[in-house]
């Protein structure tokens, strides 16, 4: 049998989205917000948002982030709140905004920050606090009621979504109605995947205004810059292939979903869950990149790696090393962080893509089931 690959991107096919690059041609409209990005932007709103609030595009997710921490962040404020059990763009956003990141833990079963010690350290750092930055880890679709509240109370958050644009939670899109920024990756290795790209959705179109306004080097209508900017847009090519992306983005989540279904049943059949083999807790419908799970105690995901390997299936870890483990992060503060420790050393990340069969999902849970 062939290998199995960790990740097999599948960006829609030319002749899904060739229409709208003949569009392109005849508008001689390349970028700027263009027609086709309008239209995406619009149907984003209404298909996911209900017209609840507003959105804007951006060339990628870690300028979303840079763009949402800068029109958001207290003036005064130094640090950045953050698990340190994610991606490092989150942690290199804010430290291009002129920030320090504190690192906060995350909890056993959902691997979010504990929003305990992220209370705790809110009313310790006081005015020295700029910003918060939840992770939506993997895209699970996590409860925002307590950040929510502290955008409320004149807390900045921005949530680092992503992975979520399609999880839905109790039938909505995960981040609809919050007054904060939610920021989503459409990077070719998420399920909505376009290459290169991203979205900035609020309940707050003021601030999505400000945001995409700094998105076009700050400018006024005069083109004068006003506030601070950068260039952050999407490409009309970008939003041709997200508009045909979206065309067929249901099937591909209900294609996932029965994929993850299918590993979870059999995580039980094969009473791997009764040998201490944990999947993340969710009660969201997510379009999975891959699948997560936690690895029985005192046993190192990297052992499994290569057994894995030997086998021809390709994994991965997933954050290992975490963000206060690399150079760059290794001065800044944080919590206790052994729950973070102890899952990056212990979270194994496993082939999960539109194609994958029952049979290879079978033989993956057959090596796990015989590693030694």
């Amino acid at each position: 049998m062939s290998k199995i690959p960790f990740l097999k991107p599948n960006v829609v096919d030319i002749d899904k989205y060739k229409h709208y690059v003949d569009r392109i041609d005849r508008s001689h409209y390349y970028s700027n917000f263009g027609p086709l990005n309008t239209l995406f932007e619009q149907k984003v709103l209404e298909g996911y948002f209900d017209n609840h609030g507003a959105v804007t595009t951006v060339n990628n997710a870690t300028t979303g982030l840079m763009l949402a921490i800068s029109a958001l962040k207290r003036s005064k404020g130094r640090y950045a709140l953050m698990p340190s059990f994610t991606f490092s763009a989150t942690a290199l956003a804010a430290v291009w905004c002129g920030l320090e990141p504190y690192f906060i833990d995350v909890t056993e079963e959902e691997w979010c920050m504990d929003e305990k010690l992220l209370h705790d350290a809110i009313n310790e750092l006081g005015d020295d606090l700029a910003i918060v930055i939840p992770y939506d880890t993997f895209g699970k679709g996590m409860n925002l009621s307590f950040y929510e509240k502290l955008s409320n109370n004149g807390i900045p958050v921005v949530i680092d979504a992503a992975a979520s644009f399609g999880t839905n939670v109790d039938s909505v899109q995960f981040g609809k109605g919050f007054s904060g920024a939610v920021v989503f990756s459409f990077h070719a290795t998420k399920a909505f995947g376009v290459g290169e790209g991203g979205l900035i959705y609020s309940e707050d179109k003021d601030l999505i205004s400000k945001i995409r306004q700094s998105s076009n080097f700050g400018f006024s209508q005069e083109r004068e810059t006003f506030i601070q900017g950068l260039n952050g847009k999407m490409s009309e090519f970008t939003a041709a292939i997200a508009l045909a992306t979206l065309e067929s983005f249901d099937l591909k989540i209900k294609h996932l979903q029965n994929l993850y279904d299918l590993y979870s049943d059999l995580f039980k059949k094969t009473r791997l869950i009764d040998d201490g083999w944990k999947l993340q807790k969710t009660s969201s419908t997510t379009p999975h990149q891959f699948l997560p799970v936690k690895c029985p105690k005192d046993t190192q995901n990297t052992e499994i790696l290569g057994q894995l390997l030997s086998s021809d299936i390709e994994a991965r870890t997933y954050f290992d090393p975490a963000c206060h483990e690399q150079e760059l992060f290794k001065k800044y503060p944080s919590t206790s962080l052994e729950v973070t420790n102890s899952l990056s050393t212990s979270i194994l990340s496993l082939p999960l893509w539109v194609g994958l069969t029952e049979t290879q999902v079978s033989k993956i849970i057959g090596v796990l089931k015989n590693v030694r």
